[in-house]
């Protein structure tokens, strides 16, 4: 059964935390992905670029970003100013490779000095994404509680919103995960719960997939329980996905209600058209048409809705499907086509 959103592969497994590093600071010499690239020039502001008024960190040297700035020199300033559409508001850092405390501890002194929130995706669960488009993870148990406990060192005092393994417990309802992995799985989530929650100004939210993946929000509360989000801030809704504010709300509700009252986000990013096409399999996978959701905010208008976010960043690939590049690697041409499709 393909899956509804897929992640792009962390770096791999003999990355040095020092080359880590200097890959981190290097101004956008190469494509980070979805795993995400810490800021090096923080006051760094793109001619023409909106203010964002939430309170998240917004990366000033974002794919968007540096794509934004390219095309105003080279004259398409119509472009991008579309693009301005995603480089001025905080997206999802997806923490890149073996050792992520570096990239973190820069990004999240950035975001103190800001006095902002740094919006954070933990995904690295070993057996990740059933052997597809963003297969990969930790070699081993032991391997992903070391990295989690660099993940949470990293972050240290500052504020932060960490999403917690995308499509990890979906894939144990949609039966994609062998039996044999999941009790492992479960004690790791929670694990990685307990350590991320010692840091003082750290909120977080366990992934909880979308309504089109698990239509029955009840098949998710017995293993979201038994990862451990009575320990967490709430889930996550819609992570990667398309599905609307209100579909992803009336969903979230109806798990909060079985989970006694359990608060969650929405991944906004991409969901300002709705979902492609009528149950197509690909239907998650670079659709086109699509749009820029509501911009990322704590102003909900729910009391169970604690943010909109945009934790995928937007113009980054679904895997090489339709014409894209492989999952994770930035997409100019779809970030224009979503920037462009965009209400607001």
């Amino acid at each position: 059964m393909p899956v509804p959103s897929v992640r792009p592969p962390v770096r791999g497994l003999a990355l040095a935390a020092a080359a880590l590093l200097l890959t981190t600071l290097a101004a956008g010499c190469a494509d980070a992905g979805r795993e995400g690239r810490a800021a090096t020039s923080a006051g760094r502001t793109a001619p023409g670029r909106a203010t964002d008024n939430s309170p998240f960190w917004v990366d000033p040297e974002s794919s968007a970003a540096l794509q934004a700035d390219s095309w105003q020199k080279q004259g398409r300033a119509a472009d991008a100013a579309a693009i301005r559409r995603i480089s001025a508001h905080p997206q999802g850092m997806w923490v890149p490779g073996d050792y992520p405390r570096p990239a973190i501890a820069q990004a999240g002194a950035q975001a103190e000095k800001a006095d902002k929130t740094l919006v954070l995706v933990a995904y690295n669960i070993p057996h990740r994404d059933c052997g597809q488009h963003s297969a990969g993870g930790a070699h081993s148990a032991d391997f992903y509680y070391q990295w989690i406990d660099a993940f949470a060192t990293g972050i240290g005092d500052a504020k932060a919103l960490v999403v917690l393994e995308p499509d990890a417990l979906g894939h144990i309802v949609d039966g994609c995960t062998p039996a044999e992995y999941q009790e492992e799985r479960y004690q790791l989530i929670s694990g990685a719960i307990d350590r991320l929650k010692k840091q003082p100004n750290t909120k977080v939210y366990l992934d909880a997939g979308n309504p089109a993946w698990i239509p029955d929000a009840s098949k998710l509360v017995e293993p979201l329980r038994r990862a451990g989000v009575d320990k967490a801030d709430g889930f996550a809704l819609n992570v990667s996905n398309f599905q609307t504010d209100r579909a992803s709300t009336a969903y979230g509700r109806q798990l909060s209600q079985r989970l006694g009252g359990a608060h969650f986000v929405v991944d906004t990013s991409r969901n300002g058209a709705g979902p492609y096409g009528n149950g197509q399999a690909d239907a998650w996978c670079n659709p086109p048409g699509r749009a820029l959701g509501t911009a990322p905010t704590t102003d909900t208008g729910d009391p169970l809705v604690d943010a909109f976010l945009w934790v995928k960043r937007p113009g980054e690939s679904d895997g090489s499907c339709r014409g894209g590049p492989p999952a994770g690697k930035w997409w100019a041409d779809y970030a224009l086509g979503l920037a462009r499709g965009a209400h607001s």
